[in-house]
């Protein structure tokens, strides 16, 4: 029995209170409301389950982008928001309250990359977006998964070859006993699962087809394991048992401060006007590779392409010059050696072709002790991505009783000095150097810093997101397009507050 009347009401009844009036015009859940309103959504509506039309679409979409607006992103924080919080029943308009399974439903199940392309059309469409500077740049994302469920792809096929030796010498061992000959390990189980081999109890002796039985089921099994990883793994080293989408990665934030490997995904993210335009999700550790396909997908979802592309060293190579120089993008992408060329110790390393004059008729080197590097063959070379590139290895006349031998090469004595060319490299290289050296191309750069940099930097810092909540890429995309809605929900706001529309670049005064 409740010995405490908690039953006992000392207000007076009152009609319902509209919370229209608590919320005021200014509020930022206002501008949510009225941006997602505005998106043409209708194609999405029908993928959402039927059986939960009870509460509307559009506004479970507001309710769940203003809980990431408001840095509030687990189902069960949502849930519990929209039974205290006044902004979150005011966007409810009466409807009941979702639990946290159907908000987590509803993530899973809706395509919120579409959400962000809506929501940026829309930005396009008010000139918040145009196109003319993208800045792209990557950031490690730690997977949800555990840190030790590691497997490696080096070990899968070390283990899977001694796997296969050994079952070799089984199958021959299996003829000998029964005449029958078998060509795989499956087909052995299938031979003894006919015979319907009752298994030995605990503590009684096996005989010899149960041992072979028990023997071909743990090989068959051992087998598709490593098989399965393998499959899973494609152009990856490694991947997580837990997820194995994931790959593990180099972290600069190491819980265990040595060094330590975590299953993670590589994430990138173009910024123009400091939304951010959209995002690539990769299990590739490098960020050269993930450079094409992310173009590749903001020209499928927009069907325009950037004017120009802004990036640092770690997305240079000839296919990704060549990829922007094919679809009429101005490069802007620094060279690897650019902070190290422009040191006096780089300058005065003799052995380098850069620091060699090159005679373009001739097509020779002439190096510091004057003598020529003539071209002796041409190579081509295939990258993991399938790009094929022309190389060029020159090589010095004569390196014997060099007196500037010992600064040019390390190579033995005997030897004469080689280096490698790709003439269009070089020149694509050339013209994103004098891109990135001009006047504009240090606004850009300075740029690049602000905008997408600030951007990982507000999305890790600022919203503590370091770590994924949810598993497969596909899921993995779908908290990323989330994370980008709030943030660009969040900027869009910021702006109108402010009175900053209209913003593109940072000039260098300001910077």
């Amino acid at each position: 029995m409740n010995k405490f009347n908690t039953t006992f009401n000392a207000y007076q009844l009152v009609l319902p209170l509209d919370t229209q009036i608590l919320i005021p015009d200014n509020s930022r859940v206002r501008t949510v409301d009225s941006v997602i309103h505005q998106l043409d959504l209708k194609a999405l509506v029908g993928k959402w389950c039927q059986r939960e039309r009870d509460i509307p679409f559009i506004i479970l979409l507001k309710v769940v982008a203003f809980g990431f607006v408001s840095n509030i992103r687990s189902s069960r924080k949502i849930e519990r928001a929209c039974r205290k919080d006044i902004d979150f029943m005011w966007l409810l308009q009466g409807h009941r309250v979702p639990d946290h399974n159907m908000i987590a439903r509803f993530i899973a199940a809706v395509d919120m990359n579409e959400v962000l392309v809506h929501l940026n059309k829309f930005l396009i469409k008010h000139e918040e977006i145009n196109f003319e500077n993208t800045f792209i740049d990557g950031t490690k994302q730690e997977a949800y998964a555990n840190r030790y469920t590691f497997v490696w792809k080096g070990s899968a096929e070390k283990h899977k070859a001694k796997l296969e030796e050994k079952v070799k010498v089984f199958l021959a061992e299996i003829f000998e006993r029964y005449k029958i000959k078998f060509t795989d390990i499956s087909s052995v189980v299938n031979y003894f699962e006919s015979l319907n081999i009752v298994r030995a109890e605990k503590g009684k002796r096996k005989n010899q087809e149960q041992k072979d039985a028990d023997i071909a089921i743990d090989y068959n099994n051992r087998l598709n394991k490593h098989n399965e990883y393998l499959s899973q793994m494609t152009n990856r080293r490694s991947l997580s048992k837990t997820d194995p989408d994931a790959t593990f990665m180099r972290m600069k934030d190491d819980h265990m401060l040595n060094g330590q490997l975590k299953p993670a995904y590589n994430v990138q993210l173009a910024v123009e006007s400091e939304y951010i335009l959209g995002f690539y999700v990769s299990a590739n550790c490098s960020d050269n590779t993930t450079l094409i396909p992310f173009l590749d997908k903001l020209q499928n979802e927009y069907h325009r392409k950037p004017k120009k592309v802004t990036t640092d060293a770690g997305y240079e190579s000839e296919e990704n010059y060549n990829y922007l120089k094919e679809h009429e993008i101005n490069c802007y992408i620094k060279p690897t050696n650019y902070e190290q060329s422009k040191t006096r110790k780089y300058k005065k390393q003799i052995g380098r072709k850069e620091n060699m004059p090159y005679d373009s008729e001739k097509d020779e080197y002439t190096c510091a002790a004057g003598k020529k590097l003539t071209a002796i063959e041409t190579k081509i070379r295939e990258s993991s991505t399938g790009y094929k590139s022309q190389v060029t290895i020159y090589q010095c006349e004569n390196c014997t009783d060099c007196p500037q031998r010992s600064a040019c090469t390390k190579g033995k004595e005997g030897y004469n000095k080689k280096i490698e060319c790709s003439r269009k490299f070089e020149e694509l290289r050339a013209k994103s150097l004098a891109n990135i050296t001009s006047k504009e191309g240090i606004v850009l750069r300075i740029n690049r810093s602000i905008q997408v940099e600030g951007a990982i930097g507000v999305v890790k810092e600022d919203y503590g997101f370091r770590r994924f909540t949810r598993r497969g890429t596909k899921q993995v995309c779908n908290e990323t397009a989330l994370i980008c809605i709030g943030y660009n929900l969040n900027k869009l706001h910021n702006n109108i507050i402010s009175n900053s529309l209209g913003f593109k670049l940072h000039n260098l005064d300001t910077a």
